[in-house]
């Protein structure tokens, strides 16, 4: 049976990167990372802090606070994170939630 064509950019990109385990286990693993990167700018900046002041507090350098906000990094470490969250007034919490449910299945 073959596939009814498609002009639909994100189809075309559904089935060409992300019908295979491997390409969606890697997309969900770059969703995750995105979504730290995204909260800790999201809470430093809500907090008012340069990456400066927050890397003062937290006893590391800007350019870790810089890695850390960008989506690309893949160092986070749960120590880290847990330093960041205490400099702003917050704590770590880790989910584990089940694939089929993440999956949207």
């Amino acid at each position: 049976m073959r596939r009814k064509k498609t002009t639909d950019a994100l189809e075309i990109i559904d089935r060409r990167f992300f019908r295979s385990a491997r390409a969606r286990k890697e997309l969900a693993e770059a969703e995750a990372s995105a979504q730290v990167s995204r909260l800790l700018f999201e809470l430093r900046t809500q907090a008012g802090l340069t990456q400066h002041e927050l890397a003062q507090k937290v006893g590391t350098s800007h350019s870790v606070i810089s890695r850390i906000e960008d989506d690309d990094y893949q160092g986070h470490s749960l120590a880290l994170l847990r330093r960041i969250a205490a400099a702003l007034g917050k704590r770590v919490e880790i989910r584990f939630v089940d694939e089929k449910r993440a999956r949207g299945a």
